[in-house]
Formats: structure tokens, C-alpha cells, sequence
């Protein structure tokens, strides 16, 4: 399971004018994510649609660009030429140009910084843990204020200083789990493993 989250480094508005909704109806499917990720990834150039198939069609059949078929290229191709990128183009995420078959990232593409939450297997997200690290302090912070044993044995201020450094830890796994996790950034979307 994904959901994409936008994170704003500067609080600064993007260049062009592109809603929340435009952007995560964009994010919604995994083929337009995988072809943001590819256009954040490579800057400010301009992709030919053909490139952007094929690197998509790897990432979707876990396999390298030289292993893929010709099918699954085309089935990719054609999707993003008559669906994916026009939908795109039309929230002013990219600019496509289908007679020459070329996509270009907008300046709102390239503003925007934008991480997955992806929550694979038994893995809780983020927003769970940090109710459960809450909730965890609360009952820690009743049994000190209580006196009751175990926790007398060590000053308030220790507990207080513990749920602190396990707050800041929390806080600091959280930042580099969302930096790995960001759309354009490594060889890699998250979705497919990264880096």
C-alpha cells in the first residue's frame, strides 16, 4: 500500500498553478508515478516518450531495460501516450507534445517535492507508530506521576528526558525513511525498491 504525501522543503508555492487534487489524482496511478519519478529524476530534460516506456516497462516487470519485450514496452508506450500523459498534461504536471513524442517536466513538477508512504507487509505507518509512541509516553508519564514500582526507581527527570530521546529518534528515522522514500530522488522509484 502507497499514499503519497506532498512535502513542502521551503513552504514556497510552486511556479505554476497545479491543485492538490490534480496532483494526487496524477499520483493516483503507479504508471504516471513511475513517469514523475522519471521526469524529477532526470531534471529539467526533455524525455522522448519511447525512453520513458521502456524505462516504465522495466520497473513494472522488475527486469532491466534490455530484458524487456516488445510487447510490454508498446503496452506501456500506448498507455502513456493515449491516457497517462495527456491526463497529465492537462493538470499541468508535464508538457507532452505527441507529434513530436516528447514530455517535458513543468516548473509546478519541479517545485513540488512529493515522498510515498509505502507500508509493505507488517509494517505500520508512520502515523500509527507515532500514536502508539504517544500513547506509550501517556502511560509512562501516569505511572511515574502515580509512584508506581518499577518507575520510582530512576528520577522524573529521567523518564522525561527517555520519552524525549525516543521522540527525537522517532523524529530523525522518520526524516531519512522520507528522504529514501521521495519521488525522483535514486535510480529507483520507492515502490520498486530504491536504492
Amino acid at each position: 500500500m502507497a499514499s503519497a504525501q506532498q512535502i513542502d522543503g521551503a513552504g514556497a508555492e510552486p511556479a505554476a498553478d497545479i491543485s492538490e487534487d490534480d496532483l494526487f489524482d496524477v499520483l493516483a496511478n503507479q504508471r504516471r508515478r513511475f513517469a514523475v519519478h522519471l521526469l524529477k529524476r532526470e531534471a529539467d530534460d526533455t524525455l522522448e516518450i519511447g525512453e520513458m516506456a521502456e524505462q516504465i516497462a522495466a520497473w513494472e516487470n522488475e527486469t532491466d531495460t534490455a530484458e524487456i519485450t516488445s510487447s510490454e514496452r508498446k503496452r506501456v508506450y500506448t498507455a502513456l501516450q493515449q491516457s497517462h500523459l495527456p491526463k497529465m498534461d492537462d493538470a499541468g504536471v508535464v508538457e507532452f507534445n505527441k507529434a513530436r513524442g516528447v514530455v517535458e517536466p513543468t516548473a509546478a513538477l519541479t517545485d513540488v517535492d512529493v515522498y510515498l508512504d509505502v507500508v509493505e507487509g507488517q509494517e505500520i505507518p508512520w502515523s500509527e507508530y507515532y500514536l502508539g509512541l504517544s500513547g506509550v509516553a501517556a502511560a509512562l508519564v501516569a505511572a511515574v506521576w502515580m509512584g508506581v514500582w518499577p518507575f520510582t526507581v530512576l528520577p522524573e527527570m529521567a523518564w522525561t528526558l527517555a520519552i524525549v530521546v525516543a521522540f527525537a529518534f522517532s523524529a530523525l528515522a522518520h526524516k531519512y525513511y522520507t528522504t529514501q522514500m521521495k519521488v525522483g530522488r535514486g535510480e529507483d522509484p520507492p515502490e520498486v525498491g530504491g536504492e
